[in-house]
């Protein structure tokens, strides 16, 4: 290729994207709103699958970096009735196929695989615009300017390239979810360590739900996901964490004491995180010179396969372009194909809905034996 690629977005899939383009000598540069690597926490576990997010890594060349960031015994997996019940503990023996990273340290991976100056920090988009025969420009907040003939939107969900190609909006999904953490919880929150085990717990019930995983550090991160409108969320307020968290806690009312201390507890204040997604099957019609990736193409209720599927997306664009180094076109037309089917796929095996009457822990119990038989 002859052109540079311009990514914006120095998420997972944008990043997995300019390391296999590296790996096959394609310059690329990345373009990244924010103002460092550091400049605010990057979530916490990601479970790895075998049959997309290590294919991409694969293909970007760091399985070993990969295994050396792995989690041991992550992959292990409690679901609770809302009395605190343990209807399925499931053990971490080793051979499970998703082991589990923290996201931070695996875009530390990505990044540290880049030449320097791959990515251009403090740079956020605030116009995208197309010139014709394949070409765009993009203008930065500080007024400065890039002309690419190859662009790839890997902006998440509000993504800035993805007008170009589509008029789909993210909606509200009717679920938002509220993060806690709890630290040193060994020694600081026992009864909460103990419910949680050794790698991921679900406490699931119509309406209401409870994630937490084991993270470093003798951390519990928390997902308390509640099937609400928005503007039930707005009537709570957030800025005063005891209030927020009193109210939230007071959805759990009868909940066993060990999950509902994964909200009380709390050693940060609760953060909100409302859920939205784009159209199931969201696709464009090609249009030269841009393609998207990552949630900016598929953005979804989450679902354990976002992180992968953007990893995925990147390398497969990758592979693409340098199978067709002098045909930009060809290359997204089959990059562009293969996604909107994999996508696509992966919304039709999802997990019962927070509203679906399954969504029980013997429900999704189920679900689980259904899916692995």
């Amino acid at each position: 290729m002859h052109n540079p690629v311009t990514v914006i977005g120095a998420g997972l899939g944008g990043l997995t994207l300019a390391r296999v383009l590296h790996v096959h000598g394609i310059p690329v540069t990345v373009y990244e709103a924010e103002s460092s690597p550091s400049v605010r926490a990057q979530g916490g576990l990601l479970d790895i699958h075998d049959y997309n997010g290590q294919l991409a890594l694969k293909a970007a060349g760091l399985m070993d970096e990969f295994h050396a960031i792995v989690l041991e015994g992550r992959q292990a997996l409690r679901i609770l009735d809302r009395d605190g019940t343990v209807l399925l503990d499931q053990a971490d023996d080793g051979t499970g196929g998703r082991p589990e990273v923290q996201r931070g340290d695996l875009r530390q991976v990505l990044l540290d695989s880049l030449p320097a100056g791959t990515v251009r920090w403090g740079h956020k988009v605030s116009r995208v615009r197309a010139l014709g025969e394949g070409r765009h420009e993009v203008t930065f907040a500080d007024g400065g300017t890039v002309v690419t003939s190859l662009l790839v939107g890997a902006d998440g969900a509000w993504s800035r390239v993805r007008p170009l190609l589509s008029t789909a909006i993210p909606e509200y999904i009717g679920k938002s979810v509220v993060e806690t953490y709890l630290f040193d919880t060994g020694t600081r929150h026992p009864a909460a360590a103990n419910a949680v085990g050794g790698g991921m717990l679900i406490a699931p019930m119509p309406g209401r739900e409870i994630f937490a995983h084991r993270e470093k550090g003798d951390t519990l991160h928390a997902y308390v996901g509640l099937s609400e409108a928005q503007d039930w969320f707005a009537a709570v307020d957030f800025a005063d964490a005891a209030t927020a968290t009193a109210r939230i806690a007071q959805e759990f009312d009868g909940w066993a004491p060990e999950l509902t201390a994964l909200i009380t507890d709390s050693d940060v204040p609760p953060v909100l995180r409302p859920l939205y997604a784009l159209p199931t099957g969201h696709r464009w019609d090609r249009f030269p010179g841009v393609t998207l990736l990552g949630d900016a193409a598929h953005l979804s209720a989450p679902n354990g396969e976002g992180a992968n599927l953007a990893m995925l997306d990147g390398a497969e664009l990758g592979e693409a372009l340098a199978a067709h180094p002098d045909d930009i076109e060809t290359a997204l037309t089959e990059y562009e194909q293969d996604m909107f089917s994999r996508s696509a796929e992966t919304v039709t095996d999802e997990m019962p809905g927070i509203d679906s009457a399954h969504n029980t822990a013997q429900g999704l119990i189920d679900w689980f034996t259904d899916k692995h038989q």
